[in-house]
């Protein structure tokens, strides 16, 4: 799996406008590391890094906070590799490759109150706000324009 759809699909295991959360359900974490991969992370520890990179990607309802897991650095044929045993490390080393690269910052949650949807911004800018503009986007633009539309002037 690439490094953006990792972090992304983690980020995502909190889904806000279903008030879903996979990490509060072992059974659904497991299998959520399953399909890819993985080896299951305790739960509380993965909680605990969702929190700090949703943070770092931008959702103000999320608390910053420094968080670790085992990562090893391994030199094969092909060059260095981040290596991690547990899915909370595997998400962190593409996290971290993401940084080094220069595309964390295209990591961002949709500003959108009953969304907080993360996704990976591919506009070549680096400007798209929205998960979806055919749905976020276009909440909000209706939003502002009744706003507009009915304020006194």
């Amino acid at each position: 799996m690439d490094d953006p759809r990792l972090v992304v699909d983690f980020l995502n295991t909190l889904d806000v406008e279903d008030d879903t959360d996979v990490l509060a359900d072992e059974q659904a974490w497991r299998r959520w590391t399953a399909e890819r991969g993985l080896m299951p992370s305790p739960s509380k520890e993965a909680r605990g890094v969702r929190t700090a990179l949703r943070a770092a990607a931008g959702d103000p309802d999320a608390a910053a906070g420094a968080v670790r897991a085992a990562i090893d650095v391994e030199l094969g044929p092909e060059g260095p590799a981040l290596v991690a045993t547990g899915a909370v490390g595997a998400v962190l080393a593409a996290a971290a490759r993401l940084a080094v690269l220069g595309d964390w910052k295209r990591v961002k949650i949709c500003p959108a109150d009953d969304c907080r949807w993360a996704f990976y911004d591919q506009s070549r800018n680096r400007s798209r706000t929205w998960c979806s503009m055919s749905v976020c986007g276009n909440r909000e633009k209706a939003r502002s324009w009744r706003k507009r539309a009915h304020s006194p002037e």
